[in-house]
């Protein structure tokens, strides 16, 4: 007698845990659940000083961390690839990437003008009594130069192996502008680049599903490590980053979505929730891209439209980390060695805040942008060794409103190009990760639906 049809119809481990309780548990309370214990391990490691508990809190978070980035060259180079090459395709396509790119300026000036504001009126460096004995400049550093240069790789190799995601994306404009230009003869590359991306976003979904596992381990290992007293001398800067990305992500945003886009903020924090959440836990936009651009899909923006803008400025688009961060940083940094920014020294940092923001390429951290603006107001880079303790606290903070600014801009033109799904705007629900879909390519926009959670 077959055994078969009884292995059939007796339900499968991952059906079992996908209907019990746990698997009924909204991902956002799975990563509120995450941060809590991870805080709460995180100090009894501190305060008790076990090592091994601090150890495995960060090798959890490393790990985690590591998966994002594994994925990285791929994600980017066939999103930029298929989203260039199906520009073709998108009305006014000319147009729609002017417009995305000017809001992406428009909201940078808004951002780094709040990080000089709170900077000039807070004064971070001062009274802080820090020591810059045996601070050395950091091992890379950036310069516009090395900025220019960096655009263009020697090898494409390299560009791919050590994670250059500046030169990655500049190779992957180019092919995606090759494979216009050639047509039904570059067809076959072009469907060879939707296969892989749909391939690398289907295990990113996976990994991304051990969020609360990874928050759990990486604040828990920020809690074991720094602790309060490390943040002490830090500790106005620190507050400005938070409450500087705080007014941008809540305030800045939402009078804009408002204003200029006739739409109500609620529906966006909604819908956009889950992107900001993981960016904050993971520190990283690219780590981030497919919930980034799922959500913004399913608050209506075209699907064509948003495989452009979304990859685009996870790349590029960094109100936090480009703008805010650098601004307080630099202010910071002049404090502490005692030396006077005049007018000049902040038009300079807003000017290096827009135009170099894609220096900082999407990767956890923003070392290159302080670097780049650190040494075009000639402050000592050394000054870079100051932050680095603090760096993966500040990050988060920063990371989060990275990701919101790539979901609001392209809700934004949607809105004014009367292109956004008004009724998928303002009726997000579901819980984004609940069964999560293969990701859908842009050529295959125009044939299926976005699922929504």
């Amino acid at each position: 007698m077959s055994t078969a049809p009884e292995a059939t119809s007796s339900p499968s481990v991952l059906a079992s845990l996908r209907n019990s309780k746990l698997g009924r548990t909204p991902f956002w309370v799975q990563i509120v659940a995450g941060l809590v214990f991870g805080v709460g391990l995180g100090y009894l490691a501190r305060a008790a000083d076990i090592s091994w508990l601090a150890t495995t809190l960060e090798t959890i978070g490393r790990i985690f961390v590591q998966l994002l980035k594994l994925a990285v060259p791929p994600l980017v180079f066939t999103a930029i690839v298929v989203s260039v090459a199906n520009l073709r395709n998108v009305t006014n396509a000319a147009r729609l990437a002017g417009r995305t790119l000017l809001w992406f300026l428009i909201t940078s000036l808004i951002a780094v003008a709040i990080g000089l504001g709170l900077g000039l009126l807070t004064n971070p460096g001062e009274g802080t009594n820090l020591t810059t004995e045996g601070l050395k400049p950091p091992k890379s550093t950036g310069t516009w130069i090395d900025f220019l240069t960096g655009i263009f790789p020697t090898n494409i190799v390299d560009a791919f192996t050590q994670v250059n995601v500046l030169q990655i994306v500049f190779l992957a404009v180019v092919v995606g502008a090759a494979i216009i230009k050639l047509g039904a003869k570059a067809e076959p590359v072009l469907k060879l680049s939707e296969s892989v991306l749909e391939l690398v976003q289907t295990a990113l979904w996976w990994v991304i599903r051990l969020s609360p596992l990874g928050t759990l381990g990486l604040i828990g290992k920020s809690v074991a490590k720094y602790g309060w007293d490390l943040l002490k001398p830090f500790a106005t800067l620190t507050a400005d980053i938070y409450i500087g990305c705080a007014l941008v992500l809540f305030v800045v945003y939402s009078l804009l979505l408002k204003f200029a886009g006739g739409l109500n903020p609620v529906n966006f924090f909604k819908g956009a929730w889950p992107a900001i959440q993981l960016a904050f836990v993971s520190r990283s936009s690219v780590g981030t891209l497919p919930v980034t651009r799922r959500v913004t899909e399913r608050l209506g923006v075209p699907s064509e439209y948003a495989s452009f803008a979304v990859p685009f400025g996870a790349t590029t688009k960094m109100d936090g980390c480009a703008a805010i961060y650098p601004s307080l940083a630099a202010i910071f940094v002049a404090q502490v060695y005692g030396i006077d920014l005049g007018i000049k020294d902040y038009l300079l940092i807003a000017f290096v805040s827009v135009i170099g923001s894609a220096a900082t390429a999407g990767l956890t951290g923003a070392i290159v942008m302080l670097t780049l603006t650190l040494s075009t107001l000639g402050l000592p880079l050394e000054g870079v060794g100051l932050l680095l303790a603090i760096d993966p606290i500040l990050d988060m903070m920063r990371t989060a409103t990275n990701v919101a600014g790539q979901v609001v801009v392209p809700i934004l033109v949607a809105a004014r190009e009367k292109t956004l799904d008004l009724a998928a705007y303002n009726n997000p629900h579901g819980d984004l990760y609940e069964d999560a879909p293969a990701a859908v390519v842009p050529a295959q926009a125009n044939k299926e639906a976005v699922a929504t959670a």
